[in-house]
């Protein structure tokens, strides 16, 4: 015993009076931290009224434009409107996501265009703008349904088109509800069941919907608009939570004043302060989304030949190079549809080829998804809200901007340029 006891003396010193080797160590990067973001000082006041305005009106140019013809097949789309370039009439029944008259004159929007102005009132009931918190987002939205329940129930008409009418605003928002509820009360289990039933339990587009605003709510600040966007998307599934924060990214980079059409979309593989790049096994799926629109828009664009027996539709202006290279586009987009079209993954596949496909051009980017199809109201608004950021009302096509506008604030009730201006005042630096 005492021998054993010995060799383990000695071992113990051998150890401790080892001298220290100075082996040079290989070199490790720091551990990623977000960089403290300021008040871009080139984004004045004026600057940002002016593309806090194109983003809102912007959206709903888009909306506006593929309401007409929301989930319709395309090949339907050219035998009844030909090319779509204008804001036409809205002639469909109303619905909870959709439009809440039926025949809305042309400009008429949907939900989409609702969220941004829901979320523009959220945001201007909040006493702070440096972090949002999910759970007040949540209550107001459960304040908002309880809201439009009790009008239901104060309904006193024989007809039924008033009850049809409200009936419409509170199913709006029964789903989100919903999931709000047991959020709110901290009921781990009623959320995640209710979250996993949202809308089939499928990944829609939900968060994309109002997650435009918050960009243009944190301007020239992509991480922070991602991350103010992601707290606040509890409605999302998997990685539609991160397209979510990447599209308030993409609005917060297109508020940049002097910012280059090339540089718009980059955000969509830099901004990732999440770090979805280090999934295990799976890695950041918008990313691999991302780089299926830089192809596709790059296999496009590439054609440089016409089909001889090339047939235009009716009511299109462009040339037929450009309709040869959308038909080459849409036929690769095809390829990568999802069960739903409001997916998020291909609403955003969708918008960022079209980005990249018209280069950053306002007017060609929302003809693109409108004549697409699919969810092409809602993918318009996501594209017309970042590029609307992007060129300002200043840079929007005057007749569409002047219609969307006008028909928002007389027939839909909603005043997107007070909107804007009651934004800009809360949101811009006091002196």
């Amino acid at each position: 015993m005492r021998l054993i006891y010995w060799v383990l003396s000695v071992l113990i010193l051998t150890i401790t009076c080892t001298p220290e080797k100075n082996e040079p160590k290989f070199p490790s990067p720091a551990p990623p931290s977000l960089i403290a973001q300021q008040w871009d000082s080139t984004l004045t006041e004026d600057i940002y009224r002016d593309k806090m305005l194109g983003s809102l009106v912007g959206s709903a140019i888009g909306d506006a434009m593929g309401a007409p013809t929301e989930m319709w097949d395309r090949n339907w789309m050219k035998v009844q409107w030909g090319y779509i370039d204008t804001l036409d009439a809205v002639i469909r029944e109303g619905s909870p996501e959709g439009p809440w008259e039926d025949n809305l004159v042309g400009g008429g929007t949907t939900d989409d265009t609702r969220w941004k102005y829901l979320t523009g009132q959220f945001l201007l009931s909040q006493n702070r703008a440096d972090s949002l918190n999910a759970k007040s987002f949540a209550q107001y939205i459960i304040d908002l349904y309880l809201s439009e329940l009790e009008q239901v129930k104060n309904v006193d008409a024989f007809a039924p088109e008033p009850l049809e009418r409200e009936l419409l605003h509170a199913t709006w928002l029964q789903e989100w509800a919903k999931v709000a509820k047991p959020y709110t009360e901290n009921d781990l289990d009623g959320y995640s069941y209710a979250l996993n039933r949202f809308y089939g339990g499928e990944m829609s587009c939900a968060g994309m919907l109002y997650a435009p605003l918050l960009g243009a709510y944190y301007p020239s600040l992509p991480d922070r608009a991602y991350l103010e966007s992601y707290r606040l998307g509890l409605f999302d599934l998997g990685y539609a939570r991160d397209i979510t924060g990447l599209t308030a990214a993409l609005v917060a980079q297109a508020m940049r004043p002097n910012l280059k059409a090339e540089d718009l979309t980059k955000v969509a593989y830099q901004v990732d302060p999440l770090r979805y790049f280090n999934s295990r096994l799976v890695g950041r799926i918008s990313h691999r989304v991302y780089q299926d629109a830089k192809n596709i828009a790059f296999q496009a664009k590439a054609i440089e030949s016409i089909e001889a027996d090339l047939k235009l539709p009716k009511r299109y202006q462009r040339d037929s190079l450009y309709w040869q290279q959308m038909q080459k586009a849409y036929s690769l987009l095809d390829e990568k549809l999802q069960d739903i079209p409001f997916h998020a993954g291909e609403v955003h596949l969708i918008n960022l080829t079209a980005i990249e496909f018209s280069e950053g051009d306002f007017q060609k980017a929302i003809e693109f998804v409108v004549n697409y199809g699919r969810d092409n109201d809602t993918v318009a608004a996501v594209t017309g809200a970042i590029l609307g950021a992007f060129v300002g009302f200043e840079g929007l096509p005057k007749d569409l901007a002047e219609q969307a506008l006008q028909v928002n604030k007389e027939v839909v009730g909603i005043d997107l340029a007070q909107l804007a201006d009651d934004l800009v005042d809360k949101r811009f630096p006091k002196q």
